[in-house]
């Protein structure tokens, strides 16, 4: 419980904070793609004889995101459709090689945070820590690219560059935090604290810093509830979130 507390507290902020930014840019279904595409990763990683598939889901992860980006870029069809079409494809490709190798992947979906252990504190730290210092340089950039697209290039912005950016940060979040979230709630962690914080503020300051009480209050009131009434952790938390 201690440990799984101590992840709580790291995620929450990590997911609050690049929430904000997807529910600005109109990306709430972006981190669902990324997360079924989980599957064609620790499927990818049972085909490479891994013992840790993290390194698969992560490379698979940032693959998607930068093509998806790419293929939106080019105002081929609407954001969600595209979305929607790497997602299934994703997830199909995944469920495919999973089934067809004979492993087992259930527990992805719906995570375990009473399985966090240590090393994997550490590793979520590390990548709460790299978010927040790439967010401090590259937030008026983001927040500018989030407001007008065209109006953030005539300004000097590199668009490209910057989404992809965040891209990635998106998807090393979602598939370092997976395995305990689980496939199935990963969004929901992601959008519900920033979208509750958007009803109630008027600044991007205080919509920042309330995404992120938000998804602390979420998170740490979620574990204590599902602990008191014998629930998923991660069910708790979300539907805790939702309530905000």
């Amino acid at each position: 419980m201690r440990h799984a507390f101590l992840a709580a507290v790291l995620i929450a902020p990590l997911f609050a904070l690049l929430g904000t930014m997807a529910v600005n840019n109109k990306m709430a279904f972006f981190s669902d793609a990324l997360g079924h595409s989980a599957f064609t990763g620790i499927g990818l990683g049972v085909l490479l004889g891994m013992q840790e598939p993290l390194l698969a889901m992560l490379a698979f992860g940032i693959f998607l995101g930068l093509v998806i980006t790419k293929v939106k870029s080019a105002n081929m069809v609407s954001s969600d459709t595209v979305i929607s079409v790497f997602s299934s494809a994703a997830m199909a490709l995944g469920i495919v090689i999973l089934s067809a190798s004979g492993a087992k992947y259930s527990s992805y979906l719906i995570g375990d945070i009473l399985t966090v252990g240590r090393k994997d504190l550490w590793t979520i730290g590390i990548v709460l820590v790299a978010a927040y210092v790439l967010w401090a340089l590259l937030y008026n950039q983001l927040l500018l690219l989030s407001v007008n697209r065209s109006l953030a290039a005539s300004r000097g912005v590199r668009v490209m560059l910057v989404e992809n950016i965040f891209v990635i940060m998106v998807a090393v979040a979602v598939m370092v935090s997976i395995r305990w979230v689980g496939i199935l709630m990963i969004n929901s962690l992601l959008i519900l604290p920033a979208a509750a914080a958007r009803n109630i503020t008027s600044s991007a300051g205080s919509y920042h810093w309330t995404a992120t009480v938000f998804g602390l209050l979420s998170s740490v009131v979620g574990l204590w509830v599902s602990y008191s009434c014998g629930t998923s952790a991660g069910a708790t938390m979300v539907l805790t979130a939702a309530v905000l």
